[in-house]
């Protein structure tokens, strides 16, 4: 089964609603000024009493924000989204003792065939994203599926593939069908406005990720 990842959470209601419908990972930005980001202590208070894992979304971050956010919101995965180098991701995970996701904002599929090199054996998961100039995530971006596909055996097993960038209901099959991951995530993609999701487009993403095995 697939799991999904619902991110970009701003609202207690939406991340229940999220954790409700079965999604494993609830996904917060802790990134100071960009869309849809939260102090630890408001994402905190937004995943309260949630039960799926929590990931926090940081760019660029220095390690000791990034400890303070582990702590105060009891995260379970570090998706780095910034120029976060491999030994500076190996030491978060050796320190904290939990999964870190390192983000790569795809243009071929010589991009991943880069990021497995560099970052094989140094964090627990690859998230590929659609690279956009405007900005880290979280536009709704895709990249190219078909010709990732084409080099999907050259990711190690070990590592957890994530695919984000331009997902929405419609698309999570093909997407699953073509490059097999592990997680789907979605923020923009089930959105009634920026930072406030949108309930049927959530059970509806959920219910298609679960479906596929």
């Amino acid at each position: 089964m697939t799991d999904a990842k619902i991110c970009g959470l701003t609202l207690p209601e939406d991340a229940r609603l999220a954790a409700e419908e079965g999604a494993r990972y609830l996904g917060v930005i802790l990134v100071p000024g960009s869309p849809r980001s939260l102090t630890p202590e408001r994402a905190a208070a937004v995943l309260d009493g949630m039960a799926p894992v929590r990931v926090g979304v940081f760019v660029d971050a220095e390690p000791e924000a990034i400890r303070s956010a582990v702590r105060t919101v009891a995260l379970g995965v570090v998706q780095l989204h910034g120029d976060e180098k491999p030994e500076a991701a190996k030491a978060l995970r050796d320190e904290l003792g939990i999964q870190v996701w390192k983000a790569i904002r795809v243009r071929t599929s010589a991009d991943v065939l880069e990021a497995v090199e560099r970052y094989a054996g140094a964090v627990d998961g690859l998230l590929l994203d659609g690279w956009s100039a405007a900005a880290r995530g979280g536009t709704g971006t895709t990249f190219p599926w078909k010709e990732v596909a084409g080099v999907r055996d050259r990711i190690p097993d070990e590592l957890t593939l994530v695919v984000a960038g331009g997902l929405r209901p419609e698309r999570v099959s093909r997407a699953v069908g073509l490059l097999r991951p592990q997680v789907v995530d979605v923020s923009s993609g089930v959105e009634a406005a920026p930072g406030r999701k949108d309930p049927d487009l959530v059970r509806r993403f959920v219910a298609a990720a679960r479906s596929i095995r």
